[in-house]
């Protein structure tokens, strides 16, 4: 796999069951890089080991005054340093594609399942922590699987290394031999410590991303109650706790370093020492002594590699885990396609509850729990956050359709719904049926002012679908958001399009016109409108009226305004005693309901007339 064909056609089905185990799965999924990055990282540090044997020729050959000796050392040592030159350059070329091909896997896997389990996500898991995952975890994640294939290439020489040198002088050769394990393993008993420290810092820099992410999605709520230095200081404290940590860990860091130091130095001097001695005897010769002598100097290069993927793997273990944590996530239903993959037309229906949304007919859904509203509109989609029976599209469970075949029929509308950054034409630029126009669509939704802000907050663009939108639209205020995102869904034009308080930031004049707009351009198709707003309900063809978890009443916005306590007392903001009172005949509680109910129709009366 090359960078050029990124993206993966499919990244694959990873092993979530832990971090170790999804570390594996990528390191076998890119094998062919792995086994490039070997090969040449071989040659690189093979290169570079075998530079002392020539030098220690090049030096005998001096003393021997030896001229072809020399001349052959010299070839040598232009053959090895061109190789070096070579495997350093493609080692660094393999290394650096499969860092990134890892870090590009893992980022697929994580927006798969985020589009799989759409808002059920944030759910489950803080919206912070997926942002940390998917862009610092990656890097360390990468960075660990490029890092094991260049471990095992120096870890191999090192051992070819010390093989040559038992057999080319036998009397240092035992020394190096006996020396190395120790260098290699003396860290070991700081490694738990130096992962332990790096998995706290890793924790705290987590919680400070998610207060940071969560902070400014809230800060125009946050300015507005003058709550912005309280979470200001809440976010000072924990980038402090991060800092503290990130120092503790710096330190054991360090040290394992200073002993990386340390130890290869008195390695190498019990080698000149012992040598001298050898050398003094004539047992070895100023050649062989100067050869092991750079061997040991340069197997510092190699052993580096020790350290590094010690770093390597206590940085990317608390990473992978997190991945593993959301990639793990599964639906709450089951949505793996039993069905063939049609789009079913008919009756909405939602078995849990009872709602009824007949097709090609507009219902309004009032629930006097919003959290109860949003789960039920999730499970009218087909996308459920907590287990249950699915609901039914024309008899057919949606959670047994494939799930792009459940996602065609019905469309549903959260009541926070994201404007990601662009021109109005690219947040349009959306799978839709074609049966409505974007000029439609956004005059039904009311957006001629919002198209004249974006115009005048856009330089250069003269037509409005150029105009450019803000990160999440935050130059809008909350209805002109709520009006584009409505706008949208209008286009899409579903089967079937479910809108969860769409006009909640909206002006009453505006919002009457909203609810013609919406009820004229979905004649035919099934809408459903979770919402109290008598404007709304009051262009409804039925109303369903929730209460407990199950459907209470269901007939038309004035009629259950007269007949209905608790949903009158819902839709006009009266109180239950005063609902219970009017539905039990009291006559002074009475005139106040009847009087409320005649006060919501007469102001219906006058918006339709103005509108």
């Amino acid at each position: 796999m090359q960078i050029q064909d990124l993206p993966f056609p499919d990244p694959g089905v990873p092993d979530a069951r832990s971090g170790p185990r999804f570390l594996w799965w990528l390191f076998r999924n890119q094998l062919g890089g792995q086994l490039k990055s070997l090969a040449w990282g071989l040659l690189h540090f093979a290169a570079v080991s075998a530079l002392p044997f020539c030098v220690g020729i090049a030096v005998q050959a001096v003393i021997d005054r030896s001229g072809t000796r020399l001349a052959l050392a010299g070839g040598l040592m232009a053959l090895c340093c061109a190789a070096n030159a070579l495997g350093d350059t493609f080692l660094h070329r393999t290394a650096i594609t499969n860092w990134i091909t890892a870090a590009a896997r893992v980022q697929q896997l994580l927006a798969r399942k985020a589009a799989l389990l759409g808002s059920a996500l944030t759910r489950r898991v803080a919206a912070g922590e997926v942002v940390a995952v998917s862009t610092g975890d990656v890097e360390k994640i990468g960075w660990f699987v490029e890092a094991v294939s260049r471990f095992t290439a120096a870890a191999l020489t090192i051992v070819l290394v010390c093989v040559s040198l038992l057999v080319y002088q036998p009397a240092l050769g035992v020394v190096v031999i006996m020396g190395l394990p120790v260098l290699a393993l003396a860290v070991l008993p700081l490694l738990p410590r130096a992962t332990r420290r790096a998995d706290v810092q890793r924790e705290r820099a987590g919680r400070a991303t998610e207060l940071a992410s969560d902070t400014v999605a809230g800060l125009r709520v946050l300015r507005g109650i003058g709550g912005e230095e309280l979470f200001l200081d809440r976010y000072r404290r924990a980038s402090q706790e991060v800092r503290h940590a990130a120092v503790r860990s710096a330190r054991m860091w360090s040290l394992i370093a200073a002993i990386q130091v340390l130890l290869p130095g008195l390695l190498l001097i019990a080698v000149v020492w012992h040598g001298v001695h050898l050398a003094r005897e004539g047992r070895i010769g100023v050649g062989e002594l100067v050869t092991v002598y750079s061997s040991v100097m340069l197997l510092t290069y190699p052993l580096r590699h020790f350290e590094e993927i010690a770093m390597a793997y206590s940085f990317s273990r608390p990473s992978a885990r997190r991945a593993a944590r959301v990639l793990s996530l599964e639906r709450a239903t089951d949505t793996g396609g039993s069905r063939a993959a049609e789009v079913p037309s008919g009756d909405l229906y939602d078995p849990a509850t009872g709602l009824l949304a007949p097709a090609g007919r507009l219902t309004a859904v009032v629930c006097g729990d919003p959290d109860a509203a949003g789960r039920l509109a999730e499970r009218l989609g087909g996308h459920a956050c907590e287990e249950g029976t699915s609901a039914l599209l024309g008899g057919v469970p949606l959670d047994e359709l494939p799930l792009d075949c459940a996602r065609t029929a019905v469309l549903v509308q959260d009541k926070d719904p994201v404007l990601l950054s662009g021109t109005l034409r690219e947040l349009l630029d959306v799978p839709a049926s074609g049966g409505v126009a974007a000029e439609e669509a956004l005059a039904a939704a009311q957006c001629e002012d919002v198209l004249a802000a974006l115009v005048q907050g856009s330089l250069g663009a003269e037509d409005p679908m150029d105009a450019r939108i803000t990160e999440r639209g935050r130059s809008l205020s909350g209805g002109q958001r709520q009006r584009l995102a409505l706008a949208r869904s209008l286009f899409t034009d579903p089967e079937v399009l479910v809108l969860d308080e769409p006009t909640s930031a909206v002006d009453s004049h505006t919002e009457a016109r909203i609810a013609q707009g919406v009820r004229e351009l979905r004649t035919g198709r099934t809408t459903v409108v979770f919402t109290s707003s008598p404007l709304l309900l009051d262009r409804a063809d039925r109303v369903a009226f929730l209460h407990a978890g199950e459907v209470a009443a269901v007939g038309g916005h004035r009629e259950l305004l007269r007949t209905e306590p608790r949903y009158r007392a819902v839709v006009t903001r009266e109180t239950e005693d005063e609902a219970v009172s009017a539905h039990d005949g009291h006559d002074r509680a009475g005139v106040h309901g009847v009087d409320g109910v005649r006060e919501v129709l007469k102001e219906l009366e006058e918006i339709e007339e103005t509108a």
